[in-house]
């Protein structure tokens, strides 16, 4: 098999989780801003594409070169070769991105970048006339930070979010990368109680479950790479045999969703059923605040509303303030709650343990971590 230099796009701050899940694959890493480098093989390509729960995209790495010109652009391009990727029929969009550049118009550069592989493909494939683009799709995208073009081909399509079990989905609903981000953070083991007292549409809950019976994200979904002659269908068939071998179907977990919509709740629990843990996530209208239980040990992971509209702030303060009261009743239980409120700490009625900087789309948001006592039982 061919090795090809590949990256993984993540959000900014989730590049260390999602450099740990390409090195539990088996692959080596190495880590900058939004990405994470490592090289593979077909087989890679798929396994990765499968199982990164927290990254945004994978992408083979064609080639980078200086490029302060058109014409060193051009030629750059032009001397890739694109007949090892791309079929004489490929259909090839070419997307593009300009930072701190030379060359800043970026219409300008994706039509010099796609002229460059006709012409390449021309020569290659001995035609005089236009390509046909008839065939397989090869998202080609040309990147250009401080003078140094990068030609990657998306090997996703769809967005590794994804998983496609969330059929509907809130006003403001969590990324199902960013949400299982957050089960990671927090450290969440199956054999302990998980919930999300502001669940939403459920993705949370969900992201746990899977991850609580190793379920593969991807498994369920297709990808563009698939439609690709060279990846065969006996590597998809492998990596999904694979996958399907190493998931725990059997694993009981104790997972429960609640929030004080009762529309929500529903989407929660038709979500539930598309992934197939119907049975398994428990979901209930409630208001955080009412939360009582006997259990011990627990995880609370969670993404209350922040409070942007007018007239919502104070009624989360004061929500808020309740809530920290309330979870001070329960000090085995760890709490992990997403926010973009300054002074949220305050609100809460406590320090927390560790922040950790996150963006939740564009809004810059902290994880605040307040770690649990060992209880009796799990120190013996």
């Amino acid at each position: 098999m061919k090795k090809f230099q590949l990256v993984a796009t993540a959000a900014m701050g989730l590049e260390g989780i999602v450099a740990e899940e390409v090195q539990a694959l088996g692959y080596e890493t190495r880590v900058d801003n939004g990405k994470v480098y490592f090289e593979g093989d077909e087989m890679a390509i798929a396994r990765t594409n499968l199982w990164l729960r927290v990254a945004d995209r994978v992408k083979i790495v064609v080639a980078q070169f200086p490029a302060r010109t058109f014409e060193q652009l051009f030629e750059g391009v032009k001397a890739i070769e694109w007949e090892k990727y791309l079929p004489v029929d490929a259909a090839f969009p070419v997307s593009g991105k300009s930072v701190k550049s030379a060359l800043f118009s970026v219409p300008t550069c994706q039509a010099m970048t796609k002229k460059a592989i006709v012409e390449r493909l021309k020569y290659a494939y001995k035609r005089n006339a236009f390509l046909d683009e008839s065939g397989a799709t090869f998202k080609i995208e040309i990147s250009i930070l401080k003078d140094i073009a990068t030609l990657t081909i998306d090997t996703s399509g769809a967005g590794l979010h994804k998983r496609g079990y969330r059929q509907v989905q809130g006003e403001a609903p969590l990324k199902e990368t960013l949400a299982a981000a957050l089960v990671k953070i927090s450290k969440w083991s199956p054999a302990r109680p998980f919930v999300d007292p502001f669940c939403g549409s459920g993705t949370i809950a969900l992201e746990a479950a899977m991850i609580g019976q190793n379920i593969a994200p991807g498994y369920n979904r297709d990808f563009i790479s698939e439609e690709w002659p060279w990846m065969k269908q006996s590597i998809w068939d492998a990596a999904r045999d694979e996958a399907d071998s190493l998931a725990n179907y059997d694993q009981e977990l104790t997972i429960i969703g609640s929030d004080i919509d009762h529309r929500m709740v529903s989407i929660a629990q038709e979500n539930a059923m598309e992934a197939g843990f119907g049975d398994i996530i428990t979901f209930k209208q409630m208001q955080a605040t009412d939360f009582t239980t006997r259990l011990t040990d627990g995880v609370i992971v969670t993404n209350p509303p922040y409070g942007e509209r007018i007239g919502e702030k104070e009624e989360i303060e004061k929500m808020l303030r309740t809530f920290g009261e309330v979870m001070s009743n329960y000090p085995t239980w760890s709490v992990y709650m997403l926010s973009s409120m300054e002074d949220f700490e305050v609100h809460y009625g406590k320090k927390a343990t560790k922040k950790r900087k996150l963006f939740n789309g564009f809004i810059r948001t902290d994880l605040y971590q307040y770690w649990g006592q060992k209880s009796k039982r799990e120190e013996n």
